[in-house]
């Protein structure tokens, strides 16, 4: 994809993982996008949000609400692609119940200890978290059921490869509920190459 050579796509990863360090490790700070539990509350989450502990939710740094999509089904395979804090995965693990299964996967190892600690509090044992990059999924094909993803593919320059991972992981019949940040016009070549427009 032509966007890759006009940025440092490693300088973009090291950025966006000192941004989301930052709102796991200082949730009660100010960043130019919202985020906590209001921030959900105010999305119309669905109410297994209140069973969410605080350590996950104050960290939330979502941009819409992927279950308004729909609900997940008990027994489902759920992969929660940039998940953070774990909001969404844990919502998603009480959704879906013992017989189903929740993966979040994240680059942000301070995000992924948050969301381990938060699924223990909860009590949660139908969720893992994994550290991985969203352009090469460490899982087998058709894997997963339904994929959610909340504000993290518009942070990723290679989309093509990202989309075609995640059709690779969906089992036939599978369904993608994504929240993300759209664009109605072109960005300029200057605009591609901030950095802090991608990450912000």
């Amino acid at each position: 994809m032509a966007v890759e050579a006009e940025i440092d796509v490693e300088l973009l990863k090291s950025e966006i993982k000192k941004t989301y360090a930052s709102v796991s490790e200082e949730p009660e700070k100010d960043f130019i996008f919202p985020t906590g539990r209001a921030w959900a509350e105010d999305l119309d989450y669905p109410h297994e949000l209140a069973r969410v502990p605080e350590r996950a939710a104050e960290s939330f740094a979502g941009v819409a609400n992927p279950f308004s999509l729909g609900r997940l089904e008990p027994g489902e395979r759920v992969l929660d692609l940039g998940c953070g804090a774990g909001t969404d995965s844990l919502v998603a693990a009480q959704m879906v119940g013992e017989q189903g299964h929740v993966t979040g996967i994240d680059m942000t190892p301070q995000m992924l200890a948050k969301a381990r600690a938060a699924a223990a509090e909860l009590g949660a044992t139908n969720v893992e978290f994994v550290e991985g990059e969203a352009e090469r999924l460490a899982f087998a094909d058709e894997s997963f059921d339904v994929v959610l993803s909340n504000g993290v593919i518009d942070l990723i320059p290679d989309k093509d490869a990202v989309f075609a991972e995640l059709h690779r992981v969906l089992a036939p019949g599978g369904r993608m509920q994504i929240a993300d940040v759209t664009i109605q016009n072109p960005v300029s070549e200057e605009g591609r190459r901030d950095i802090d427009l991608w990450t912000g």
